[in-house]
């Protein structure tokens, strides 16, 4: 089988490698089926496309909706590497599945609209599955109502008129969408169990997604009803596209 490959972000050790596991464990695949590169590290390695199953996205703190003097050096970088492989994936139909960061970083190559009208607290959102999400093989088997975590300070208001909706929220219109036939982004974070949410809300506690004295708030809010379904999202990804 061709390998996968996790395209990351995240800086800080802890959460990144806790991140890593979860995306193992979500997909079911090994070490060496799911190559993890940290662009937050350094430059984006020549990919061979073709010698890929399909790439995986994973979150982190960037905003795509930020103006571009508040983007670090190394945020700029990435995002330029993102739209130079991003013209690739989405003219090739190649597999690919974006969470959180990734729903921004495909939304900003496909133009659409990204602020912060939509942004979620970090917590259980009621994400309901679309008609035309109903009928997407990615979704096979997930009732058509279901919990995922979510945390995020911007979204997508609107996408252009080749982008399907896939699952929305009361509070997030664009939960999921897909162009194409194969390229997929999540609002939600499909990786996520609780155990791995409590990490980043720790890991993350400084950085504006919650005030300090809302630590216990935050903790209990991602506790306020199982999160069972999202996972299979990633199985059935890596069922239908591993070759």
């Amino acid at each position: 089988m061709k390998p996968f490959a996790l395209l990351a972000t995240r800086a800080e050790d802890v959460p990144a490698d806790e991140e890593y596991r979860l995306f193992l464990e979500g997909t079911g695949l090994a070490e060496r089926d799911l190559i993890r590169i940290r662009l937050e590290a350094g430059p984006l390695p020549r990919l061979d496309l073709d010698g890929l199953s399909g790439i995986f996205v994973g979150g982190g703190p960037f905003n795509a909706s930020d103006p571009l003097e508040q983007k670090s050096a190394v945020q700029r970088r990435v995002e330029a590497e993102f739209a130079a492989l991003l013209d690739e994936v989405v003219a090739r139909d190649l597999p690919f599945l974006g969470a959180c960061y990734g729903i921004g970083t495909l939304g900003a190559h496909l133009r659409a609209a990204i602020d912060r009208t939509y942004g979620e607290p970090i917590g259980v959102a009621d994400v309901t599955v679309t008609e035309a999400g109903g009928a997407d093989p990615l979704l096979a088997g997930l009732p058509r109502d279901f919990g995922a975590f979510v945390g995020h300070k911007e979204a997508i208001r609107s996408l252009p008129e080749n982008a399907t909706v896939l699952a929305s929220s009361p509070g997030c219109p664009v939960q999921m969408f897909r162009v194409g036939e194969n390229v997929y982004a999540t609002q939600f974070h499909p990786e996520l169990d609780l155990e791995g949410i409590i990490v980043r809300i720790h890991a993350y506690a400084d950085y504006g997604y919650f005030a300090a004295h809302e630590l216990e708030a935050t903790l209990a809010a991602v506790r306020r009803a199982p999160v069972e379904h999202p996972q299979r999202i990633l199985r059935t990804f890596v069922d239908r596209y591993a070759r």
